[in-house]
């Protein structure tokens, strides 16, 4: 079983793994997200994510979704198609014994469409750059938001992806990378 070679490692930022390191497989496609925009997102979001419910789809490194993590996420579910990737993560929650991270190894965007409904606080989104999956996996992520829930979305462009409910809560533009925030609309009452 051939493994992938690590060419780097990221950092979490914050919360009870802060500075813990995190390998970077040198795999085509994978990105990490940048420490700024990590530190950008969890400032928009607030530090403390004490029982959201997350999905990290294409998860990569697991950068985001660990962040999310070690800020108190009751549960984050990571989605990784390749299997070392997969594999990896896996050996990272281990490591950090973050029993609040469950990894699963599958098509994101084909886990989506099959995931039950409202049932994540928080979606991120970061698919490679190079696969153009921006818009497929933005709608595929909105019907698994709860009222009151977030939508992040890594592009390489500012994207003006609009949906009923759904607001542009915040941008930025970090080097290559456009970072996106959207907030669910609360539900009303009748």
């Amino acid at each position: 079983m051939k493994r992938a070679a690590t060419v780097g490692e990221v950092r979490l930022i914050g919360g009870q793994w802060k500075r813990s390191k995190l390998p970077v497989a040198d795999k085509p496609g994978l990105r990490p997200t940048p420490d700024r925009v990590r530190e950008t997102l969890f400032n928009w979001l607030g530090q403390d994510l004490s029982g959201w419910v997350v999905l990290d789809a294409f998860a990569g490194s697991g950068s985001l979704g660990f962040e999310a993590a070690s800020r108190g996420a009751q549960l984050v579910q990571m989605i990784e198609a390749d299997t070392q990737l997969a594999r990896s993560l896996r050996a990272t929650a281990q490591r950090l014994q973050a029993a609040s991270v469950q990894v699963t190894q599958a098509d994101a965007l084909a886990w989506m469409a099959r995931a039950t409904r409202a049932q994540f606080d928080l979606v991120l989104l970061d698919p490679p750059f190079e696969a153009q999956l921006f818009e497929a996996a933005w709608r595929g992520a909105m019907p698994l938001l709860r009222p009151g829930g977030w939508l992040y979305l890594e592009a390489p462009a500012q994207s003006s992806l609009q949906a009923p409910g759904l607001l542009l809560h915040r941008h930025l533009k970090a080097g290559a990378v456009h970072a996106h925030l959207w907030k669910s609309i609360e539900a009303r009452a009748a």
